[in-house]
């Protein structure tokens, strides 16, 4: 289940909040694929705590439609529907283009030099073929982009709807290829410009250019028992 893959021991502080937050993090990351079962005990036991605060946080997750409930004892990471994912796709295009018009009006040198860092580092891990680095860095370069904003709430939306999309991104992510940051290197451009028009478009035109590779995994995955 986290086969090559190790979650992070906790703290006993606080622990209903942290592992969720871990969870959350593993399944924007896309640690979980499609599909996969989760086990709360084996989750606990990588955790290092009781089998409660793990239960609560998949039962959050649940409610965050981040995972689904098979039965009383299967829990699955889901797998998308072609028409759900294009519903995502069509609200991340509306709220990430806001969050890059923002960012181009309000970014300041640190910022874009931060905007950079992360392009130049994800150019060095495809070159490098370190697919989980690379995918983490593109799903850190588009949460930087509210950050940047100063849209905490969209932010906080953004987080939801990459909670269901963090497991197809990147299994999908290498198969696409260069496809999946080409236009990075544009939306920092248009935030150096301060041009909020060329920004948009630039963010609109990165997740529309990533569908093809997404697309073509939906069709080849095929989950157990109805999707979720």
């Amino acid at each position: 289940m986290t086969e090559g893959f190790a979650l992070q021991m906790v703290e006993h502080d606080n622990l209903g909040e942290i592992v969720y937050g871990q969870l959350s993090d593993a399944l924007i990351k896309g640690r979980f694929a499609p599909d996969a079962r989760l086990t709360i005990r084996d989750l606990a036991q990588s955790l290092g705590t009781s089998v409660t605060p793990v239960r609560d946080a998949i039962l959050r997750l649940i409610q965050d439609e981040a995972l689904v409930q098979k039965s009383a004892r299967e829990v699955r990471v889901p797998v998308m529907t072609l028409e759900r994912y294009l519903e995502i796709r069509q609200i991340r295009m509306k709220l990430e283009g806001l969050a890059a018009r923002e960012t181009a009006l309000k970014a300041e040198a640190r910022d874009i030099e931060r905007l950079r860092e992360l392009v130049t580092r994800n150019e060095q891990a495809i070159a490098a073929a370190d697919w989980p680095a690379a995918l983490e860095l593109n799903q850190t370069f588009h949460f930087a982009l509210a950050e940047i904003a100063g849209m905490i709430v969209l932010r906080g939306i953004l987080n939801r709807l990459w909670l269901q999309m963090g497991p197809m991104i990147a299994a999908s992510y290498q198969h696409g290829g260069r496809a999946m940051i080409d236009y990075h290197h544009m939306i920092l451009l248009a935030i150096e410009a301060r041009d909020a028009d060329r920004a948009e478009r630039a963010i609109v035109d990165d997740i529309r250019g990533a569908s093809s590779a997404i697309i073509e995994q939906l069709a080849a995955l095929k989950p157990t028992g109805s999707a979720g």
